[in-house]
């Protein structure tokens, strides 16, 4: 129930505020550049890389990106940037029955 109605609060407040819901929600923020470039942000760190597989850990969740030659660019705490082949951005639920 609390996490219910804190998410419902934030969205009231980014909302009125005029903020950004991922910065107000505590979401990723992704840009893919076509299939060669994603730029992430908001993410709670690096689970696991290799040249086809870029595994994140989100604060509700993870995000598995999955492709080929891939090279980091640039990494910070809370931001990444990947070049490759990139075939699929998947979001992993931490809830596996999909309700809040």
């Amino acid at each position: 129930m609390e996490k219910k109605w804190g998410g419902r609060v934030r969205n009231w407040m980014a909302k009125k505020m005029d903020l950004p819901q991922d910065v107000m929600m505590d979401l990723p923020r992704i840009t893919m550049i076509g299939q060669i470039h994603v730029y992430i942000e908001n993410h709670r760190g690096l689970l696991a890389f290799t040249d086809n597989e870029l595994r994140l850990l989100l604060a509700h969740g993870q995000l598995l990106i999955k492709g080929e030659s891939f090279v980091i660019k640039t990494i910070l705490p809370e931001e990444i940037l990947l070049e490759g082949k990139i075939d699929q951005v998947i979001y992993i639920n931490d809830n596996p029955g999909g309700t809040k």
